[in-house]
């Protein structure tokens, strides 16, 4: 099966900041996102992180794969703390400590792909990617949650707790 490109990179006049897509989002937490009722970028990275997991090389086609690459880096940021997490109410406290921690973004020297995405233009532009990407991670973390405790509230998921330890491109969001 060869790898899975984001449809949004084929989304006429999105908004970029750098190099970052800033997609519409189906979400009821604050930020600069578009609001929408449709299938958004958080889907579509909750339904292609396992297939991508498997991978060490993507291409990146768009600017919307450079979102879904660093959203597919996100849950696998999350499932590694949910390894410890016994069952949905530790793990809702912990993702949501997670998603609204401090965190770097492209151009700040602890970003750790700083070679995929460009800094923003400007600190306003830098102001809102953080906004847009505290969103992301937000609703990001709420949504795997609905997946990983799907079944059963008192454990995680085996079949999604077994891609924690894949690495996407043999990359990580963690600082290193």
């Amino acid at each position: 099966m060869p790898v899975q490109h984001s449809v949004f990179n084929d989304f006429p006049d999105v908004r970029l900041i750098g190099n970052f897509a800033v997609l519409p989002l189906r979400t009821k937490y604050r930020g600069p996102a578009y609001q929408t009722s449709e299938y958004d970028i958080v889907d579509e990275v909750v339904d292609l992180f396992r297939v991508n997991s498997f991978f060490r090389n993507f291409e990146i086609k768009g600017a919307a794969d450079r979102t879904l690459v660093y959203g597919i880096l996100f849950v696998n940021e999350c499932l590694n703390n949910l390894r410890q997490s016994p069952n949905h109410h530790q793990a809702q406290k912990t993702l949501n400590v997670l998603a609204s921690d401090d965190f770097a973004i492209p151009g700040e020297p602890a970003f750790p792909l700083n070679g995929i995405y460009l800094a923003p233009a400007a600190g306003i532009e830098a102001d809102t990617l953080r906004q847009y990407l505290s969103q992301f991670r937000q609703e990001l973390a709420e949504r795997l949650l609905s997946y990983v405790y799907a079944l059963d509230t008192s454990a995680p998921s085996k079949n999604w707790m077994a891609f924690s330890r894949k690495r996407f491109m043999g990359l990580s969001l963690a600082a290193r």
